[in-house]
Parts: C-alpha cells; sequence; structure tokens
C-alpha cells in the first residue's frame, strides 16, 4: 500500500516536505541513488511492455519500494510522480523519443519523464531514464548547464526540445527529444508504434541496470559497465562472470 512516509524514509530524507525546488532537487537525486533501473521483468511483458503505464500504485510500491526491487521506467516515474503529487507539488507527464545507436529516435511515447512547475519555471524530472542521466532536476529552457562534472543543453528545433549530455572531456550526445507536450496515462494504451517497436527490442533483448552514487552514475547495458563520476566516464565490458555479478549486486542491492 502507498505511504507517503514510508516511501520517504526509504529515500532517506527527514526534513521539511513542503513543496519547493530544493526538496525536488533531493528527492530526485535520493530516488535515483535508493531505487535502481531494472528492465529484466520486460522479457516475460512480450510486446505489451507500455500497456501498463498507468501502473497499480499500491502494488507497484509493494514490489519496489518495500519489496526492495529495482523498476522500469513507468514504475519508476510513476511512483514519484505519486508521491510529488501527494506532496503537493505541481506534476505534469511528459514523453519522449529516446535517441538509438543508428542516431534516429524511439517513438515520441517510448520514455515516461515529468515537469514540475514552480510559477514561471518548469523543471525535469526523470528518474526512471535507462541510461547516464542528470542527478538532480533540469530547468526546461534554453542553454547549458552543469551537474556534477557533466553539461546538459536543452536546444528546441522543429517542434521539439532535444536534451543533450557532455561527459568532462567528452563529445555532446544527444540523449532524447521531445515535443512540449503534457500527456495524458491514456495514449499509451494500444498504441501501434509502441506495440512494433516493442517486437524489435524483443528480437534482441538487452538487459539494462542502473543506479546513481553521490557524485555520478553506474549503467550496466548486457555486459558493458558505464561508470560517470564526477563527470568522467568510462566503459568496460565486464568479460569475467564474478565482475559480472558484482556490478549486478552493486546496482541492484544499494547500501540501506
Amino acid at each position: 500500500m502507498f505511504d507517503t512516509d514510508a516511501y520517504v524514509k526509504k529515500l532517506g530524507y527527514s526534513g521539511s516536505l513542503e513543496p519547493a525546488p530544493e526538496l525536488l532537487r533531493i528527492l530526485h537525486k535520493l530516488h535515483l541513488m535508493k531505487v535502481p533501473f531494472d528492465n529484466s521483468l520486460n522479457a516475460g511483458r512480450g510486446v505489451d511492455i507500455w500497456e501498463y503505464v498507468d501502473i497499480d500504485v499500491d502494488e507497484t510500491f509493494d514490489a519496489v519500494v518495500t519489496g526492495g526491487r529495482g523498476g522500469v521506467c513507468h514504475e519508476l516515474s510513476g511512483l514519484f510522480r505519486t508521491l510529488l503529487t501527494r506532496l503537493g507539488f505541481d506534476v505534469s507527464v511528459m514523453a519522449a523519443g529516446v535517441r538509438m545507436a543508428n542516431g534516429e529516435f524511439g517513438p515520441e511515447l517510448e520514455h515516461m519523464f515529468h515537469v514540475v512547475r514552480f510559477g514561471e519555471e518548469r523543471w525535469m524530472v526523470d528518474v526512471g531514464f535507462a541510461g547516464p542521466s542528470f542527478l538532480e532536476p533540469l530547468r526546461l529552457a534554453e542553454g547549458e548547464q552543469e551537474q556534477y562534472g557533466c553539461t546538459y543543453r536543452l536546444d528546441p528545433e522543429d517542434g521539439y526540445w532535444t536534451l543533450n549530455r557532455r561527459p568532462r572531456e567528452g563529445a555532446w550526445e544527444v540523449v532524447y527529444r521531445f515535443p512540449d507536450v503534457v500527456r495524458d496515462l491514456s495514449e499509451w494504451r494500444g498504441e501501434p508504434s509502441l506495440r512494433e517497436y516493442a517486437r524489435e527490442l524483443n528480437s534482441a533483448v538487452t538487459l539494462i541496470r542502473g543506479r546513481a552514487f553521490e557524485t555520478g552514475q553506474l549503467t550496466l547495458i548486457g555486459k558493458r559497465l558505464i561508470t560517470v563520476a564526477n563527470g568522467r566516464q568510462e566503459i568496460r565490458v565486464l568479460v569475467r562472470p564474478a565482475d559480472f555479478e558484482n556490478a549486478v549486486d552493486t546496482i541492484l542491492l544499494p547500501e540501506s
């Protein structure tokens, strides 16, 4: 059963819960550190990966927050949206197409994230992305923003915002793009482009796990471990089974 107090305790926060940018910043980072991403459950969902975006909040809370397992994008984002809404934040659902290896973008509804508004300011909130991303909310505004050694840039172009990321001493990479459109959860159900995309993903399943730490993130894509620490990014292929298992445990079993 969803429990706001238990949720906040799980994240390790004990301060004021008055809705404010600083609280949002703290909760966002803690969520990425305490609740890992794990897409292994998608293997049994076939082409229905996006059919359950409107999650059963109580059931998912019991499995992820109470039970301690990781979650996929819409589970982690759905739980965090519920937490923020109950705390009194102004939250809107958004969606993005993720940049693929071939340079193209996935379907517009592929990835769910949120925007939180404080007066005229809007902040991007994303605790469910399967890869290195931002640890703290980003202002939804044109220009560069820096966090923990990485630089982020939002570019408006052709009706989309494009999120770019650059690690220290690295090159700019596109993360995803999105139209400035508030979404309704019903849009995901039965969407043909998502079902077709799910078929493509199922033909070459890659397990992805990820979690943040104080100054960066760990992302395990298959056997490729991406470590970002203070903006410095390193990629290793884990050939030895013991190294792979240790990486999985490090990501999926956060220290309490």
